[in-house]
């Protein structure tokens, strides 16, 4: 069994900063292409930041500059440090994963349940 478990949300004012983590934990084998989604009410999920095992990275021009994913791979955890926060950011956070679980050669996509960013101006 696999769990993607996010925490780090909250609420922050406007130009302040949050750290979000994604830890992956079960019979996880190894966590692959990992991205951040954010959904805000009434607005359709949309890809935030993602992150390869190559630690290559992509941006939503939304919040190039001003987000920076990264992973630990020892703690099977991505992170997403989120910088000058707007209040345009306030969503729900969510992390969705390709993971490899022990016996088995393919990968499978997982969601995470989500944790709530909230900036006020």
């Amino acid at each position: 069994q696999v769990q993607l478990v996010e925490s780090g949300g909250g609420l922050v004012q406007a130009g302040g900063s949050l750290r979000l983590s994604c830890a992956a934990s079960g019979t996880v084998s190894s966590v692959e292409t990992t991205g951040w989604y954010r959904q805000a009410p009434g607005k359709e999920r949309e890809l935030v930041a993602s992150i390869t095992t190559g630690d290559s990275t992509n941006y939503a021009d939304s919040v190039q500059g001003r987000f920076t994913i990264s992973r630990d791979n020892a703690k099977k955890t991505v992170y997403l440090q989120m910088n000058s926060l707007k209040p345009e950011d306030t969503a729900v956070y969510y992390c969705n994963a390709l993971i490899q679980v022990y016996g088995n050669p393919h990968t499978y996509s997982y969601w995470g349940q989500g944790t709530q960013v909230t900036v006020s101006s």
